[in-house]
């Protein structure tokens, strides 16, 4: 039995020290963390309006282009890697889908860039 649980050991050493250093990222920022918001902080500055604002108003179509250009380029490395990965063994038939799936995201980058969601006023 002792030669089963000496097995587990490296396991159960990764578990612990993975939980420590996971307890200490989050407990970190409480103890070193500068407290003084201003309203620079305070500022809205990833989504472009206030964060605190009434959810049901309007705003830019813009954002569903960038949205929809980060979904394009998402798709296309996360297919592309083990694509590459896996090229000898697919043959003609994985390339030629995998141009068809890169001539779909072309159409679909050709579209944000006619929409002008890479121009930003």
């Amino acid at each position: 039995m002792s030669e089963l649980l000496q097995a587990y050991l490296p396991l159960v050493v990764f578990i612990a020290v993975s939980a420590v250093i996971g307890l200490a990222l989050l407990i970190a920022p409480f103890i070193v963390a500068y407290k003084s918001p201003d309203p620079e902080k305070l500022s809205a500055y990833e989504c472009g309006f206030n964060a605190f604002d009434d959810a049901r108003m309007k705003f830019d179509v813009r954002f569903y282009l960038v949205a929809i250009l980060f979904i394009i380029f998402d798709l296309e490395v996360a297919f592309l890697f083990p694509w590459a990965v896996a090229f000898g063994e697919l043959g003609a038939f994985g390339f030629w889908s995998m141009m068809v799936f890169l001539a779909v995201l072309t159409l679909g980058f050709i579209y944000e860039w006619k929409k002008g969601a890479l121009e930003w006023d």
